[in-house]
């Protein structure tokens, strides 16, 4: 039902249907459906009666706030609401909605699997809510979505030390477009190079992130180098250390990275050289490599097309 104009008083009708016994629905998209506060109450309602099939919901880009955000907590902490995904994106939610959100998933901890909260503002105690929820070893979580969430380093202290404490479920992360800064990618590091963490996909764009931090964050996946398939860590600042740190991560044997993503991130020369000469010792894993904005990377890079020593299909520069 995603991209329709059904209002608060079409989702009215549809939660009737949802409170029906007899109503087994395992996915319900909305998104983009103009749903509101009431909306989302006569949807909570529903779910409250009828909170056992429904696995995955979508309520993305619709103006729940956090009185809508809320009142569907109050559902979803049902011990019976077996919930796995749940979109969010864009739904004007802060940290009160956010936290009490999270509160929720924490008294229900096991079932959740994926959750996408991307252009909302959890805040501090959004995020300690959602840190709280990672650290319950009940949790089963590993797919964590926080584009454009107005995250500082300090707010992301306290999730990086719930995954340090809690390392081997995530398997998907996105931080995009957060102010995280080498502090940030430091704390994250911490949990990454843990043996146990099996992190498959991390999305840091445009995160403010600096030679210190791309270090750091090298020296993790080196440490831990076999699980990672795709990077992203394009609009940050990685200096030749950072770029050099990634390039001997590339080189460890176990790496099997298939994607990376650095683009205008400021590279010059002597990174390519860094880069093509880590693929030359470990060519046959990556398929995707982007590097838009690398100064110097026509001379480096071109050979990396036409050797077919390489296993890329994708050369972006």
């Amino acid at each position: 039902m995603n991209h329709n104009n059904l209002g608060d008083s079409g989702v009215k009708l549809l939660s009737g249907f949802l409170k029906d016994p007899r109503c087994t629905l395992r996915r319900l998209g909305l998104r983009c459906c103009s749903v509101g506060e009431k909306g989302c109450a006569d949807l909570a309602a529903a779910l409250s009666s009828n909170p056992a099939h429904l696995r995955e919901l979508d309520l993305n880009t619709n103006n729940p706030g956090d009185t809508g955000v809320k009142l569907l907590a109050q559902a979803l902490k049902d011990s019976r609401c077996q919930l796995e995904r749940l979109g969010l994106v864009f739904c004007s939610a802060r940290e009160e909605g956010v936290g009490a959100l999270f509160s929720a998933f924490t008294s229900n901890p096991s079932h959740l699997r994926e959750i996408n909260l991307a252009g909302n503002q959890p805040g501090r105690g959004g995020v300690l809510q959602m840190s709280a929820l990672l650290e319950n070893p009940l949790c089963n979580l590993n797919i964590i979505k926080l584009s454009y969430c107005v995250i500082g380093a300090e707010a992301f202290s306290a999730l990086s030390a719930a995954l340090v404490s809690h390392p081997s479920v995530i398997r998907k992360l996105s931080l995009n477009f957060n102010e995280l800064g080498d502090a940030g990618a430091l704390g994250l590091a911490a949990a990454i190079k843990d043996p146990r963490c099996r992190l498959e996909k991390l999305w840091m764009r445009n995160c403010w992130i600096g030679e210190a931090g791309f270090v750091a964050l090298g020296v993790a996946f080196r440490s831990n180098p076999s699980h990672l398939r795709e990077l992203n860590l394009s609009a940050n600042d990685p200096g030749d250390a950072g770029v050099k740190a990634l390039a001997q991560f590339l080189r460890e044997p176990h790496c099997k990275l298939e994607t990376l993503r650095l683009n205008e991130c400021g590279i010059g020369e002597a990174g390519c050289v860094c880069l093509v000469a880590a693929l030359r010792s470990n060519p046959l894993h990556l398929r995707e490599l982007a590097l838009l904005q690398a100064n110097a990377g026509e001379v480096w890079l071109g050979e990396l097309l036409t050797n077919p020593h390489y296993r890329l299909d994708t050369l972006k520069y």
